[in-house]
């Protein structure tokens, strides 16, 4: 009997997984695998393009793994915790007791604030970006200094360095930036790194690593170490390898800073499926570079579709867009909420800035439709 997409999304998070597939023929298995939909919307029906998820994965040999992982749920998955890391290690050519594992690229964030910050320390990071680690600062009493991003939205690393004191204990620097997509260039970054007092480090965030478009302005700080103990690098597999609700990241580092992170952690701190379906991602070469080649052609179109319409949207490096909308973004933001479609929040300073998470042409095409509807959005050349 054919296996219907429904049926087989159905099984995959019921955990019935073992009685599923003796009674499954291999190749009908395959087939509702590689047909499984990927939902562009909630429960409620509301179009999701506002957290900067991949809309297309998570790709077929990462399903199978997350379903072959779920016939060992009844065991804990620290077993396999080595396994991951060694295959991280291997990736990045370092060894395996610089990495650390975490519940999303988030919880490594939280990990680096409880091992370097406190009450009288400061951590400097740029306005805007991506605020979970201002968030894990301030809970454990540290202090957060901004520095607005240059006019180019890259990092102002100097007006950064000039912020720096006895108290600094630790920079952020989100490369490409969230919520810009926007790059700060390689050789600013070392030069930076090479001012900077022997007591602070720097956390460099590579969550949209994958996106960035082959540049000599970037360079993987994984890909082409600093030389420099105090660099501390993070990735996710919430991205392209399309794994948010998984939750993985891991951050590489100087193993004794490593160490302490690890020892900040909850016992048993990831679950079998994202430790199986991280492995799997890691391996499947092919999708990855499949998902980043759909990403080029979805953000080429956005940008064809938004100058059509005389905006006039930041260079991206991601699988989002962030652009000048020429009007209060809070009321684009509520006449997308009214029409079933979410878009990033408000970014201050950026009052007149939207951005936009990149879904699949069929999601594209509905928020253009719906562009166009505000008043004042027929700008077109």
């Amino acid at each position: 009997m054919p296996v219907s997409r429904r049926g087989f999304l159905r099984t995959l998070t019921a955990g019935t997984v073992a009685g599923s597939v003796a009674g499954w023929a291999g190749d009908a298995l395959v087939e509702a695998a590689t047909l499984a939909a990927r939902p562009e919307r909630d429960r409620e029906g509301v179009l999701l393009l506002d957290s900067n998820e991949n809309a297309y994965g998570p790709s077929e040999k990462v399903m199978w793994a997350v379903q072959e992982s779920l016939s060992r749920a009844n065991r804990y998955p620290f077993r396999d915790y080595d396994s991951l890391t060694e295959d991280i290690a291997r990736l990045h050519n370092v060894k395996s007791n610089r990495v650390v594992l975490g519940c999303g690229s988030t919880d490594i964030l939280r990990l680096a604030a409880a091992a370097l910050l406190g009450p009288g320390k400061t951590v400097i990071t740029a306005s805007p970006t991506y605020e979970d680690l201002a968030t894990y600062s301030k809970a454990i009493g540290a202090e957060i200094i901004t520095a607005p991003l240059t006019p180019t939205f890259a990092h102002d690393l100097d007006a950064m360095l000039a912020k720096v004191d006895s108290k600094t204990a630790l920079v952020y620097i989100c490369n490409p930036n969230n919520p810009t997509a926007s790059l700060t260039p390689r050789a600013d970054i070392e030069s930076f790194l090479g001012k900077l007092p022997p007591t602070v480090y720097v956390l460099i965030d590579e969550a949209y690593h994958h996106y960035v478009n082959a540049s000599a302005r970037y360079v993987s700080f994984l890909d082409q170490p600093a030389g420099n103990e105090r660099v501390i690098v993070i990735r996710t597999f919430s991205k392209v390898y399309a794994m948010a609700g998984l939750r993985l990241g891991y951050g590489v580092t100087e193993h004794v800073l490593a160490e302490k992170m690890r020892s900040l952690l909850t016992d048993v701190d990831l679950n079998c499926a994202a430790v199986a379906a991280g492995k799997a991602a890691l391996a499947d070469s092919e999708s990855v570079r499949n998902f980043v080649k759909r990403n080029m052609d979805d953000r080429q179109e956005f940008f064809n579709q938004a100058m059509a319409r005389m905006l006039k949207p930041i260079d991206s490096h991601a699988n989002f867009v962030m652009m000048d909308a020429h009007q209060p973004a809070d009321d684009i933001i509520d006449h997308f909420r009214k029409n079933k479609i979410r878009i990033g929040r408000h970014f201050p300073p950026l009052t007149h800035h939207v951005r936009v998470s990149l879904g699949t042409p069929a999601a594209m095409r509905e928020f253009w439709r719906v562009w166009d509807l505000m008043p004042n959005s027929k700008m077109s050349m």
